[in-house]
C-alpha cells in the first residue's frame, strides 16, 4: 500500500508523456488582441480548430478532433447556463476557465485508468478596448495562464511556442494591419512546422506554401450590431497584403 502514490505519480508522468507524443503531429494556433477585436487563426488539414464559444468569446485550439469536440460543447453549455442564471455579461474566460475547463481538464487527465483529453488552445474574450481583451493559453493537464502581451500561441512544444510569440510579438503587434498578422500567422505556422524551425526576419508579403491545408480566420469583433461578436473571415480575401 506504501508505493500506491509513487505508482500513480509514474502513472500520471507516463499519461504526460503520451499525450505530448500524441500532441507532436499537431499545428499550432494563434490569438491576436487587434484594434478592431481579437483575430484567431489556425492550419489545418480540414478538421476546424477555430469555434465560437459564447457571445464574446472563441475558441482556437489543436489536438484530437474528438477531444476539441468535447471541449467546445463543455464551453458552450457551461457559457449558456452560466449567462442564463446570472447574466451573459457574468459570462467571462476567468469564470470558465476556473469553473469549468480547467477542472475537466484536470479530472480527464489525472483519471489514469481512462483517456485523457489531447487537447491543448488559446481561449480568447474580446473586451470594448484592447486592453480589456482576455487569452487565455491553456493545456491538457487544466494548467492556464493569462497572457499580457496580447497575443496568444498554442503549439506543442513549449519552447518553440515561446519562440514563435516572441517573433509575432515583433512583427504582428497590435498596430500591424490585418493583413499583415494573418501573414505573420502563416509564416509563423510554417517556421514552427518546418524541419529548421527558423522564422524570417520579416513577415513576408504573401503567404507561404500550405502543402494543401485550409486556413481558418475569425474574428471576435469588438463592435457589432448585436451581441454575437464571432464572424468567419474568407482567408482568401486576408492572406496577402493590400
Amino acid at each position: 500500500m506504501t508505493d500506491e502514490p509513487y505508482r500513480w505519480l509514474e502513472a500520471v508522468a507516463n499519461r504526460r508523456e503520451y499525450i505530448r507524443d500524441q500532441l507532436k503531429g499537431a499545428t499550432p494556433v494563434f490569438a491576436f488582441s487587434r484594434p478592431e477585436g481579437i483575430l484567431l487563426c489556425g492550419v489545418g488539414a480540414g478538421q476546424s480548430k477555430i469555434f465560437e464559444i459564447y457571445d464574446r468569446h472563441g475558441l482556437a485550439a489543436l489536438g484530437h478532433p474528438v477531444d476539441i469536440e468535447k471541449i467546445r460543447q463543455a464551453l458552450i453549455e457551461a457559457a449558456h447556463l452560466e449567462g442564463f442564471t446570472r447574466a451573459p455579461e457574468d459570462v467571462t474566460v476567468r469564470r470558465l476557465l476556473n469553473f469549468s475547463l480547467g477542472p475537466a481538464l484536470k479530472g480527464a487527465f489525472e483519471q489514469v485508468f481512462s483517456a485523457p483529453l489531447i487537447v491543448e488552445g488559446v481561449f480568447a474574450e474580446v473586451g470594448s478596448a484592447p486592453g480589456t481583451d482576455v487569452l487565455a493559453r491553456f493545456s491538457y493537464d487544466g494548467t492556464h495562464r493569462l497572457e499580457t502581451g496580447g497575443i496568444g500561441v498554442a503549439h506543442a512544444a513549449p519552447e518553440r511556442e515561446a519562440a514563435a510569440a516572441a517573433w509575432l510579438a515583433k512583427h504582428a503587434g497590435g498596430g500591424a494591419p490585418l493583413a499583415q498578422t494573418v501573414n505573420a500567422a502563416l509564416a509563423a505556422w510554417q517556421a514552427l512546422a518546418s524541419a529548421d524551425g527558423a522564422f524570417p526576419e520579416e513577415v513576408p508579403a504573401a503567404p507561404p506554401d500550405l502543402g494543401g491545408r485550409l486556413v481558418e480566420l475569425a474574428l471576435l469583433e469588438r463592435a457589432g450590431p448585436g451581441r454575437a461578436r464571432y464572424r468567419a473571415l474568407d482567408a482568401s480575401a486576408w492572406a496577402h497584403h493590400g
